[in-house]
């Protein structure tokens, strides 16, 4: 029997045109910004100066430090809530899904406003007890702890939604079942035999996350604090075009993550084959 190979269809054609077209377009016109010079034609200046501006790689570093910090915290506190969902309380999920999607529902300004006012009603009512100090603490501006629990609960709902389309294509709880059948105890049936097959949805939990935290700049401004998208937005004032090279230089970093995570993602282990 001869095999029927699919037909290209057209229309796909054209919405892959268009929307690379759209993509492409603003980024090429960003990228002819920042190296037309007028009066001097091509010049990389505008990126050979990032590195020497003032701010750029202590922001860089903060942002990535916070990205890490957080994704540490809201996939410790979302991996195990949602196995165990899968596990035991599957007549809990609505609730836990409502209150994952909360971030989504207050605005930013809001969020922003009551973190403003638990910070300042802190010191003012527990300046003589130890708790004043973790108020001090978690505003250190070198590293704003405040900042990374924040960040945590707005990616609730991108990694929620990760992990939950990740447990939705294994089968938990015979995985469980059988490395306890085999000895093994809980913790280490979960590390061994369900976590391994998570790690796509782990990845595109943690790359989310990584991108908010990149990106995000009203929680960051509102506080006082300067991270990576807070020093873009103040170094734009002074030099239009070292801002747009910036951005464009983050954007491409944030597309060689996005691949790079997707060729993590997609690699599965090599099937062993018999050898004549």
């Amino acid at each position: 029997m001869t095999r029927l190979t699919p037909r290209p269809t057209p229309w796909r054609a054209l919405v892959l045109t268009a929307a690379a077209l759209y993509f492409l377009i603003p980024l090429a016109a960003s990228v002819v910004f920042t190296v037309d010079v007028p009066g001097r034609g091509l010049d990389l200046d505008a990126y050979a100066r990032i590195l020497g501006t003032e701010g750029f790689l202590p922001s860089l570093l903060l942002s990535l430090g916070l990205a890490a910090a957080t994704i540490a915290v809201v996939l410790l506190l979302m991996v195990p809530a949602t196995v165990a969902l899968r596990l035991t309380g599957s007549r809990l999920r609505p609730v836990v899904e409502v209150i994952c999607s909360l971030p989504l529902v207050v605005p930013p300004i809001a969020f922003v406003a009551g973190i403003g006012t638990v910070l300042k009603w802190g010191p003012e009512h527990l300046s003589r007890t130890p708790l004043f100090q973790t108020f001090v603490a978690v505003q250190n501006p070198d590293f704003p702890l405040v900042l990374v629990l924040a960040y945590a609960v707005m990616a609730l709902p991108f990694v929620y939604r990760a992990l939950d389309a990740g447990l939705r294509a294994v089968d938990v709880r015979t995985l469980v079942e059988a490395a306890r059948s085999c000895g093994a105890s809980l913790p280490h049936a979960l590390l061994r035999a369900v976590l391994p097959n998570l790690r796509g949805a782990l990845l595109n939990a943690a790359f989310l996350t990584l991108a908010l935290v990149l990106g995000e700049f009203t929680t960051a401004q509102l506080l006082g604090f300067r991270p990576f998208a807070v020093w873009i937005v103040n170094t734009s004032g002074s030099d239009a075009q070292m801002s747009v090279a910036v951005s464009v230089m983050s954007l491409l970093v944030t597309w060689l993550l996005l691949l790079g995570l997707a060729g993590l993602g997609g690699r599965t282990p090599s099937s062993t084959t018999d050898r004549k």
